[in-house]
């Protein structure tokens, strides 16, 4: 049941079948960042600043529109905002709009426009867009397959802190392709991105623990989420009570499916089958599908009890 506030960041070794997975992860970092900086922005005053031509604005737009963070998810919108922004000569539009190309979102699948908009970003020093270019390298995409150049463009990207760059680099080599397998450089790579990770995780959660503190219900779900989950932070289902607690009684139907699940399971708080229903049958009464499905089910029988 994770959701809300923002993506989270996952590391993901190459996958045959999902070629591009570690393409959204590049893109994915960018969000990220976008979204716990401006995630309590306006939109509109986005737009307008998009509209007068401001190149940040209109990348963000273009990430807002991915997302549906502030506004209906359009992933075409997304492409055109991106555009306008890459053509430009914003190195994160042109990373992003290559990975929409890419994955064809919001526009027809291309490899090569993906690559000619990665290779302008990447000509900016941009290290996912440089790690992009070697999965294109890697799986022959928009150009002939090739092992070297592939590592070529890893190596750039990971030796200035690019976590994909980093992780693929690592794999290559452990491997064995472009490079002579080597199990200790594989793990050296791995640990940096292992690293990089955690600075991620530890950076979010200071993020929005800002505009938690500032009441906004949705960082405050993700608040509970995160000490739940102990990312970016010890986990502690106590704190994860507080705040799903908090959001939970201003109407966040996610926190108080989240809340009913801890009073269930008995996590950060005494089990309690009522109070798991009550929460569930909170966020089942605003419509959400989850908690409906939830309530239709007794709880005690659910969880294999028959007495709270």
């Amino acid at each position: 049941m994770k959701e809300i506030l923002c993506s989270h960041l996952e590391v993901t070794l190459l996958v045959r079948n999902k070629i591009f997975q570690l393409l959204r992860v590049s893109i994915g970092v960018l969000a990220i960042c976008f979204s716990l900086i401006i995630q309590a922005q306006d939109f509109e005053a986005t737009k307008r600043a998009a509209e007068q031509g401001d190149a940040k604005a209109q990348t963000e737009l273009g990430w807002m529109y991915s997302q549906g963070n502030g506004v209906a998810q359009s992933k075409a919108e997304a492409v055109k905002w991106l555009r306008k922004a890459a053509e430009q000569g914003n190195a994160n539009a042109q990373l992003s709009l290559g990975a929409m190309y890419a994955n064809g979102e919001g526009v027809a699948k291309d490899n090569a426009e993906a690559l000619k908009w990665f290779q302008k970003s990447a000509a900016q020093g941009n290290g996912s867009a440089q790690s992009n270019i070697g999965m294109m390298y890697l799986h022959g995409l928009g150009v002939t397959q090739n092992d070297a150049e592939a590592i070529k463009w890893f190596r750039k990207a990971a030796e200035q802190g690019d976590a994909g760059g980093q992780n693929n680099l690592g794999w290559m080599y452990a491997n064995g392709r472009g490079v002579a397998r080597n199990e200790v450089e594989a793990k050296k790579w791995f640990a940096k991105v292992a690293e990089q990770k955690q600075k991620v995780q530890s950076q979010k959660f200071e993020a929005v623990k800002r505009e938690a503190e500032k009441g906004d219900v949705r960082a405050q779900t993700e608040m509970g989420w995160l000490y739940a989950q102990g990312q970016g932070v010890k986990k502690n289902d106590v704190e994860a009570v507080k705040w799903y607690r908090k959001a939970a009684e201003q109407g966040n139907a996610n926190a108080q499916i989240y809340l009913g699940s801890m009073y269930e399971e008995g996590q950060g708080v005494a089990k309690s089958y009522a109070e798991a229903t009550k929460w569930y049958r909170k966020a089942a009464e605003q419509g959400n599908a989850n908690a409906q499905n939830l309530v239709g089910i007794d709880v005690q029988h659910r969880s294999g009890h028959t007495a709270e």
